[in-house]
């Protein structure tokens, strides 16, 4: 063979397999390379617990450098959308092409499937949200329960039900334990969690019922009295790999960690429960 034609026959091979890693067929069986970036797209409010799971899955994979990239509702949605026509995924902030989807509560991946930016059936159930009584950090003794709240006498701080997805959850925890006519006149009633959490502070009110993870935020000024355990929905947070995923092994190994034993420890940690059946 002469010089021309070996030059054209690697000059083949090498462009067939570029093809082949970027219509896909590759992508499945590339090993993480050194520095590599992994970009997560989320919700604002999923913070602290994705950096936690960030952090921990970069101390299990080596040369792997997690990166947040916080967007919100349909802003969310379109910036995936606007992905849909490229092979190798859009930039965002430097960081690199999304990986992994995960927006706060299970509707937006609902319809991101149903669009197919990301992979079918591929959502993986990771945390939920937990409702907690709080009190202040200083008070030794407290109610537990809402019986015991009911019992005692307490007055009760809650989120307002039309305006919060909080307000709405308490309201049917409170409609589901019968508790509304014993608690009537004992309900002071807060805008939002953060209302809540300064009414509980400030003596307004006894105790209060919050997030799980709002209540980790506030550790040094706040402590968990006791746990909702029954009578309402919780939200459940799910990701999913974004359909043009870079590297498909490593987005399998991190949707893989964030439901191992590791990463539930940090979820909990980070003040949520687990999944029903996820447990």
């Amino acid at each position: 063979m002469s010089y021309y034609a070996y030059a054209r026959t690697v000059v083949r091979t090498v462009l067939a397999l570029v093809g082949f890693v970027m219509c896909g067929g590759g992508v499945h069986a590339v090993p993480a390379s050194a520095d590599e970036t992994f970009v997560i797209a989320a919700s604002p409010s999923l913070r602290e617990v994705l950096e936690r799971l960030g952090e921990g899955f970069e101390r299990s994979h080596a040369g792997v450098k997690v990166r947040l990239f916080f967007d919100s509702g349909l802003s969310l949605r379109q910036t995936i959308a606007g992905m849909e026509n490229s092979m190798v995924g859009r930039y965002f902030v430097g960081s690199g092409p999304i990986n992994v989807v995960a927006p706060g509560g299970d509707e937006l991946i609902t319809r991101l499937e149903g669009k197919y930016y990301v992979l079918p059936d591929g959502r993986r159930p990771y945390a939920a949200d937990q409702l907690v009584l709080v009190v202040p950090e200083s008070l030794v003794e407290a109610p537990g329960s809402l019986d015991a709240i009911s019992r005692e006498g307490a007055r009760v701080a809650v989120a307002d039900r039309s305006r919060t997805r909080l307000g709405a959850q308490t309201d049917e925890v409170l409609r589901a334990s019968q508790l509304q006519e014993s608690l009537k006149g004992r309900l002071d009633v807060a805008t939002d969690s953060r209302g809540v959490i300064d009414h509980v502070l400030s003596g307004q009110a006894d105790v209060g019922i919050i997030y799980g993870h709002e209540a980790v935020r506030q550790q040094q000024r706040l402590r968990v009295a006791g746990v909702v355990e029954k009578g309402y929905q919780p939200t459940v947070h799910s990701m999913a790999m974004e359909r043009y995923c870079p590297n498909r092994t490593l987005c399998e190994e991190f949707l893989s960690y964030i439901q191992g034993p590791d990463g539930q420890a940090i979820v909990r940690q980070a003040g949520y429960t687990i999944p029903a059946g996820k447990r």
